[in-house]
């Protein structure tokens, strides 16, 4: 199975080069999940690779799991976080509840079907250590995604037994994510995807079956060198074809703490993630967490990189997006909704001076099942407000989508009654 797959790589490696793969000067974008850290167990390790990176661009602490104790509360299970980036929402929409993936709703679109949609002649690749990224969550050839198709994809050695045969201490996984890191490392350097993802998942295997111990930190620092080799990659790139690349590097959940062992509860550490990226432009939404601020989340990873590679998201589906961008200019951030008696009152951040904001009211979710809600214009305020209250008196009762559009961003909450 291992010598045909690696058949298989040459046969797209040789079509590739002949069909012009790359284009010089063009935006690409990289993302990468690796599993299962949290923020304060990273930085307890030396890690100078992210270092290096985010001397490029930045580093912060992240969260997962939605708003707490909230319609968007999302579980931190790995495949759960995985399309909370994915698709820059959280559990209620895009409905991925546990690892088996159960019924994705394909209607909340990945960063990947947004982009063959916007730029059908450019190249997406995935290099991952789990098959089920691909055709689960990405949905490749499923009916559900328009038959999605990846230009390149390096997956499921983890099925190989024969090869790959499994043992206690996941040292299979090991090998896999080493052989997935260096066929990245080539497929980039070679042929440079305009879009890509890698994903390895032997930290946290070693966090469950050790907590925090130095078997994890030693997967932690392994970890460290294999982004070394990406991000060389990536320069290599930059360096050579004068290529603008966009790097994201973060993780899908923390740990419970004291142990480490566990995850997928809302307590502060099994929250606790962090962003790494050479991104420019980073914005005060992405630093603040410097000052001990609200911080970001993997949600807002996707429509950062759909910035970089100019993705123009439909109206309808940018409403749905929970992530904000973390570059570039924003008009709002910081939505808070309640709704008292027959009034909805809003308060929000307000990242620019000038200019408004139009706050956009629906009482339906038919978004859901692929048919559109009707938004009902509500007010038009001036953004430097950073506040207004709305009469739904005269709507129906029991379910609000919220959404207030500014000049650069969108931000949207929910009241479930």
């Amino acid at each position: 199975m291992y010598f045909h797959r690696l058949v298989f790589c040459l046969v797209i490696f040789f079509c590739s080069q002949s069909t012009g793969f790359t284009q010089s000067g063009t935006k690409k974008a990289l993302f990468v999940i690796v599993d299962g850290i949290s923020y304060e167990q990273l930085k307890k390790v030396p890690t100078p690779n992210l270092e290096a990176v985010a001397r490029a661009g930045g580093m912060t602490r992240a969260y997962v799991g939605g708003e707490k104790k909230t319609y968007s509360q999302t579980p931190t299970i790995s495949a759960v976080g995985y399309n909370s980036l994915l698709t820059g929402t959280w559990v209620n929409k895009h409905n991925v509840w546990d690892n088996s993936i159960k019924n994705p709703n394909y209607h909340y679109w990945t960063i990947f079907r947004f982009f063959r949609e916007a730029y059908p002649a450019k190249k997406m690749a995935i290099y991952s250590t789990w098959l089920d990224n691909r055709t689960k969550l990405i949905g490749t050839g499923l009916p559900q995604t328009g038959k999605m198709k990846m230009d390149y994809f390096f997956d499921g050695l983890e099925v190989d037994t024969v090869n790959f045969p499994h043992d206690r201490n996941s040292q299979y996984i090991n090998k896999i994510d080493g052989i997935v890191v260096t066929e990245a490392v080539a497929h980039i350097k070679n042929e440079a995807p305009d879009l890509s993802w890698v994903y390895l998942e032997f930290t946290d295997d070693m966090g469950h079956r050790y907590g925090n111990s130095p078997q994890f930190f030693d997967a932690v620092k392994q970890m460290d060198a294999q982004m070394g080799q990406l991000w060389s990659a990536v320069k290599e790139r930059e360096r050579k074809n004068g290529e603008s690349w966009q790097i994201f590097i973060t993780t899908d959940h923390g740990r419970a703490e004291p142990v480490g062992k566990d995850h997928g509860g809302q307590s502060d550490a099994e929250r606790s993630t962090w962003i790494v990226t050479n991104a420019n432009g980073l914005n005060s939404y992405f630093t603040r967490s410097a000052q001990n601020r609200k911080i970001p989340s993997i949600v807002d990873i996707m429509p950062t990189l759909a910035r970089h590679l100019d993705l123009k998201i439909p109206k309808e589906q940018l409403f749905e997006l929970d992530g904000i961008p973390l570059t570039g200019k924003l008009s709002i951030t910081d939505l808070d909704v309640k709704k008292e008696g027959t009034f909805v009152h809003l308060t929000w951040t307000a990242q620019e001076n000038e200019g408004e904001v139009k706050v956009w009211l629906a009482v339906t979710n038919k978004f859901e099942t692929g048919e559109s809600d009707p938004y009902f214009l509500m007010k038009q305020v001036p953004v430097s407000d950073g506040k207004a209250s709305v009469d739904v008196g005269k709507l129906a009762k029991g379910f609000y989508k919220i959404v207030v559009e500014g000049k650069h961003n969108t931000v949207n909450r929910w009241i479930v009654e």
